[in-house]
């Protein structure tokens, strides 16, 4: 049995190159009228040929199309084209990218369980999982990112799943992969990373032993602010039965004669999220984001290399600048993590973290005014953008302390690297010059701004640990 219906899609040998996938892997020219561009299947449902098609299709039998929260051919394009891009098994994509996680924890933790996550992780992440998994009966235990030895202690026999992120958000550290990997298949629990801030542009985490990656399709894979999404990629090799994982290994909960690891073989991860998940939850992604984010995908290593290049531009600038206090940025010498960034990314991104000096003071006055010069740099920005999203055409500033992790308690903010003078940076593909010329003048009211205010004191520095 195949998670894959006939779509009439292109082959996708695995020499071809990676920005020679991003514009044709999964999807080929329409087999009804030749149209060379993906069409959009804007349909709720299918005809079937005949009852016994009908029952075939809903007992798992047959991978035909039945209902578009399920499966959609436009869908399964973008499906496809992101799995390859992974070098992923199957992949499923999400109404968000909050809604791929959702679907990854429906499948892998059940009441009593816990997951075990890093502490730089987004926030919206960390609320979902002590908020919302906690309401059914699903523990997170957080550990910080780097302290290997902490998710040793923390996994137990109820661990559903170990969760790292490629990159931390905001703190933009890169944990070992391998090693975590190895630890998460010692207890017998899978790896699970959120690979927004790379993208498989410059990270694929299934390659360095991760099991499942899911991303916000939203951010750098759609490139332009106007489509929300999410994906979940399989990577095929887990041994689901093996370690008590009974939706995916064994007789099915929803379907009596179907056993996702043994009817799919090849990514049983990726059909259970479809047909339990994405039918129960109804959290599917609709035919015209995924059109979307398909015209996105062909332009991603072109963005990605212009986001990289000026992200490491912008960065020597701020750490050349008199009134920046720090800069955090994976490809600076001095970042904690810029050994494991080196060894695991293609390039460092464009994401860049950074406090502004303001002065002197005592702790408290110095939280205080690093806070609100952190505020007004995003309020004063003119061509950058402040708003709640990352990965634009556009450079986008935000801050976290108020905004992303704003629901975070001090002591969760400080565990997962977000200070409260942090602005979070995401360096879009304009020209540099123009970033840099914005960032000047937002920095020079900031700084007068605070001053002036009487709240003078030095910005927060992340410390080593935290970042």
């Amino acid at each position: 049995m195949s998670d894959d219906a006939s779509d009439g899609d292109d082959a996708d040998p695995a020499s071809r190159g990676f920005g020679t996938r991003s514009v044709h892997a999964g999807q080929g020219p329409d087999p009804a009228t030749g149209a060379r561009a993906t069409p959009i299947h804007q349909t709720t449902s299918y005809v079937f040929e005949d009852a016994d098609t009908a029952a075939a299709r809903y007992a798992l039998e047959d991978d035909g199309y039945i209902y578009s929260r399920i499966a959609n051919p436009t869908v399964r394009a973008l499906e496809k084209r992101l799995a390859t891009l992974e070098g992923g098994a199957g992949a499923v994509a999400t109404g968000s990218g909050m809604a791929a996680l959702d679907a990854a924890t429906l499948l892998l933790a059940t009441a009593g369980d816990n997951v075990v996550c890093s502490t730089d992780t987004y926030g919206g992440t960390t609320t979902y999982l002590s908020t919302t998994a906690t309401r059914r009966d699903i523990e997170p235990r957080f550990v910080p990112t780097l302290e290997y030895d902490a998710y040793e202690a923390a996994i137990d026999e109820d661990t559903a799943f170990v969760h790292v992120e490629t990159v931390g958000n905001p703190s933009l550290v890169t944990p070992d992969f391998e090693r975590l990997a190895d630890l998460a298949h010692d207890h017998g629990v899978p790896l699970v990373v959120d690979n927004t801030f790379a993208t498989p542009a410059l990270c694929r985490p299934l390659e360095h032993g991760a099991d499942v990656v899911w991303e916000s399709t939203t951010k750098w894979l759609h490139g332009s602010g106007t489509t929300i999404g999410g994906v979940l990629v399989d990577g095929g090799s887990f041994p689901w039965g093996e370690h008590g994982y009974d939706e995916l290994a064994g007789q099915n909960h929803a379907y009596p004669d179907v056993d996702f690891s043994r009817d799919f073989p090849e990514a049983p991860f990726a059909a259970a999220a479809r047909y339990r998940s994405l039918r129960t939850l109804g959290n599917q992604q609709s035919p015209f984001d995924a059109w979307q984010t398909l015209q996105g995908l062909e332009s991603l290593p072109l963005r990605v290399e212009k986001h990289c290049e000026n992200a490491a531009i912008v960065a020597d600038y701020l750490a050349d600048h008199d009134d920046v206090a720090w800069v955090t940025y994976p490809g600076l010498e001095s970042h904690p993590t810029h050994d494991n960034a080196a060894r695991y990314l293609e390039d460092f991104g464009g994401m860049i973290a950074f406090g502004l000096e303001t002065g002197g003071g005592d702790g408290e006055t110095s939280a205080r005014g690093g806070y609100e010069a952190g505020k007004t740099f995003c309020e004063s920005v003119e061509l950058a953008s402040f708003l709640a999203n990352i990965g634009d055409a556009k450079t986008l500033v935000t801050h976290p302390a108020s905004t992303t992790h704003g629901q975070l308690s001090p002591e969760e903010q400080k565990e997962a690297g977000v200070t409260p003078d942090l602005v979070r940076l995401s360096v879009g593909i304009e020209d540099p010059e123009d970033i840099l010329a914005d960032l000047e003048q937002a920095i020079d009211r900031a700084t007068q701004a605070t001053r002036a205010s009487g709240d003078s004191e030095p910005s927060t520095r992340p410390s080593e640990e935290g970042e």
